[in-house]
């Protein structure tokens, strides 16, 4: 697939006013993207688990402007139930990079809805799944102008319209482990938009679990964007792009067969990397705070002493993603409980696990 094969051929039917909700949830990065190209293209692949409890529900209402075309996109924001100017930019630059594939768009005005599942300040990035249910609303619009649209067809454009707007995006529209980035060992993989991974997976991972240690619920002082950029010019950036692909390469066995102990070295070693890259760009930025440290260094004491199978990974901030499977779940709930809820803002925390993917809401009229 190319670019060009998500510019629509013209449309078979209309469509004057309506409503659609979909929800869209968030994703963790097992294998970490950070660095990106023109026009939202990944540096290096990767490849994410994705989540169910943290969500984004997204009600996209559409009238049919009479007569002359609007020069400018029509739009009102409104989350969790208030007016969001601050949000408008951000939607704005999503709607000037999506026009080209979605040419509908200055022929409607719209009314976006949105809401989280967890708290704004949490500390959790919300553009993702925010990114991707709106999406999956503008898809679902137009496969109403187009009814003879695949659907497998509609959630691979959502994926690519999604990374218009938000990169990490493209991995919230399926589930419930999602590849995006080309990598020669895995047919099917694009730099365009995420894919459901191909290959056999154990059972043991198939039912995992990720507990969210909210360390910081602050705003970050440097934004992914600005992080991302850094990676241009950055002195280990082509060995960070190497080792992306060999860690995608490296997992399809462990997935397989179902090695815990490999897995949690892959992905912990990514988690350090991702905050390595961060700590040695010019200019360089930590964004781990002392109770991240203190949490990684008891998972690892714990871990060494309970033999079990906990891992942590983080994003690009100070919260940490506590990963286990399912057949441990109640002693890592009670070592999480006991010892590592100090160390979060406010004793605050998410207890999530694997998700599989988007789903459409029904749309109440009124």
């Amino acid at each position: 697939m190319t670019e060009n094969d998500f510019v629509p051929k013209g449309y078979t039917s209309q469509s004057e006013r309506g409503k659609v909700t979909w929800k869209a949830p968030s994703n963790i990065a097992l294998v970490k993207y950070w660095g990106k190209k023109e026009n939202q293209i990944p540096a290096n692949p990767s490849l994410s688990f994705t989540l169910d409890t943290c969500s984004t529900k997204t009600t996209l209402s559409y009238i049919k402007h009479k007569g002359i075309e609007e020069a400018g996109f029509s739009f009102e924001l409104f989350f969790e139930g208030e007016p969001k100017d601050d949000f408008r930019p951000k939607i704005e630059l999503f709607f000037k990079r999506t026009e080209y594939y979605l040419p509908f768009l200055k022929d409607y005005h719209f009314k976006i809805e949105t809401s989280n599942s967890f708290p704004h300040s949490s500390g959790i990035a919300s553009s993702a799944s925010g990114m991707a249910a709106l999406s999956l609303c503008l898809m679902d619009l137009e496969k109403q102008l187009a009814p003879e649209m695949d659907t497998n067809f509609m959630y691979q454009k959502a994926s690519f319209l999604a990374r218009l707007g938000s990169g990490s995006a493209c991995r919230s529209i399926e589930g419930d482990l999602i590849q995006w980035g080309a990598h020669s060992e895995v047919q099917g993989s694009s730099d365009l938009y995420g894919i459901p991974y191909p290959f056999e997976v154990h059972e043991v991972f198939k039912n995992y679990h990720d507990t969210i240690l909210l360390v910081d619920k602050g705003k970050k002082q440097v934004s992914s964007t600005v992080g991302h950029n850094l990676m241009q010019g950055h002195p280990y950036a082509v060995q960070r792009f190497e080792q992306a692909h060999q860690n995608i390469s490296k997992l399809k066995p462990i997935f397989a067969d179902g090695s815990l102990e490999e897995f949690i070295n892959i992905v912990e070693s990514e988690a350090l990397t991702l905050h390595a890259m961060m700590m040695t760009s010019d200019p360089y930025f930590v964004l781990m705070k002392p109770n991240t440290l203190e949490i990684i260094n008891k998972i690892w004491e714990f871990r060494k002493k309970s033999k079990s199978h906990l891992c942590f990974t983080l994003d690009a901030g100070a919260n940490v993603h506590v990963l286990y499977p399912e057949f441990e779940k109640e002693i890592v709930h009670q070592f999480i409980k006991n010892e590592l809820i100090v160390f979060c803002e406010k004793e605050q925390y998410i207890c999530d696990r694997i998700g599989f993917g988007a789903k459409k809401l029904k749309t109440t009229n009124g």
